[in-house]
């Protein structure tokens, strides 16, 4: 079997780019909707917004690499690399500080030319506090790079990257490829292709010992930010981390040709899904600005703690509900006043019971 990078007239891809002429349509809808709807917000609530997306690529960029960060250190790495705090005492995993600093360089960097430097500076970002990896260098060694899976002496092979001895040519190619692919500033087709081509190829080549699938996504928003002329607002990797298998099974059969047209397909249906739970995600953003201007001068300050933990996890909502249980957790209280604060809130129709007994639960009343 040959893999992409060994067929002759590699990363010459070919494809019917009218397989998305209707996402093409659906996308430019969206975004455009979407860019209006923030354009509308206030600083404040726009900041906010912002933050949101940042906080959720970094989680599930991470998730999808088997790491689990607390949101609690992603959200104090990403405001410390805002210039909203200068404290890094709270960040338990050191790790958290890379991607962090990753996401806030990455939208930065939006409207600046794709380079190596550029993509190594990225990688010694994330890698900086990694053991075993070194920051910004290549992959090198004789070694072949595989994608595998399975248990010891089951392994199944995914695919096999170029040996390091190739990498810093294809690295070339790659960047003059994707520089030389000029765009027009409202042709939303070309972006769509260029993205998810941009995507398949830096993963192709999988020039890092670690890192490549974040790195790679990164380079995904970068491209679609720098041919929209914006940064994007959505979470590509939210999107994936929802269907991770089909992700894997996708980009598995797109590396054993050249002929890319279900590729296209499948990765510019993943943004614009990505860009409809943005607008979601906005609308919930501005639901809870709303929800806390309303409510904040009727809550004491365990009430407004415990309300405010209940928004952490967005559009996904408070799992499983607000019990006395949890709100004991939270606000280190103790069980009596959790169920006296939880009565109050619903009197005032801050939340909204649900069951009976042992099994009753607040969830919050977003209706305005």
């Amino acid at each position: 079997m040959k893999y992409n990078w060994q067929l002759p007239n590699w990363a010459n891809f070919t494809f019917d780019e009218s397989v998305i002429n209707s996402i093409a349509v659906k996308f430019a809808l969206e975004t455009g909707e979407l860019k209006g709807l923030v354009d509308s917000l206030s600083n404040e609530i726009r900041e906010e917004t912002i933050l949101q997306f940042m906080i959720s690529e970094a989680i599930k960029t991470s998730e999808i690499e088997g790491e689990f960060f607390s949101r609690q250190d992603v959200i104090s790495s990403i405001k410390k690399n805002l210039g909203y705090s200068d404290d890094f005492r709270q960040i338990r995993n050191k790790e958290v500080q890379g991607i962090g600093k990753l996401m806030v360089t990455v939208r930065k960097s939006y409207s600046g030319k794709l380079t190596e430097f550029m993509i190594k500076e990225w990688h010694t970002i994330l890698m900086e506090y990694s053991k075993h990896i070194n920051p910004g260098e290549y992959r090198s060694g004789e070694e072949s790079m595989q994608i595998v899976s399975g248990s010891y002496g089951k392994e199944i092979i995914h695919f096999e990257a170029p040996p390091s001895s190739q990498v810093p040519v294809e690295m070339k190619n790659f960047i003059k490829w994707h520089n030389d692919f000029e765009l027009k500033p409202t042709d939303i087709k070309s972006a769509l292709i260029k993205t998810s081509i941009s995507h398949l190829y830096f993963e192709s080549i999988h020039p890092f010992e670690d890192g490549n699938g974040r790195i790679g996504r990164a380079i995904a928003e970068k491209c679609l930010s720098e041919s929209l002329n914006r940064p994007v607002l959505m979470s590509i990797s939210s999107t994936i981390e929802l269907d991770k298998k089909q992700y894997y099974e996708s980009l598995k059969q797109v590396q054993r040709t050249l002929e890319i047209t279900d590729w296209i397909l499948y990765f510019s249906t993943l943004i614009l899904e990505s860009q409809k739970n943005a607008k979601q995600t906005v609308l919930f953003t501005l639901s809870k600005t709303k929800f806390i201007d309303r409510f904040k001068n009727k809550m004491n300050e365990r009430q407004n703690k415990a309300v405010l933990k209940m928004f952490e996890n967005g559009v996904a909502g408070f799992q499983g509900g607000m019990t006395v249980i949890k709100y004991v957790s939270i606000t280190k209280t103790s069980r009596a006043t959790a169920t006296r604060d939880l009565q109050d809130l619903t009197e005032k129709s801050i939340l909204i019971p649900k069951g009976e007994g042992r099994s009753r639960r607040y969830d919050l009343n977003l209706l305005p």
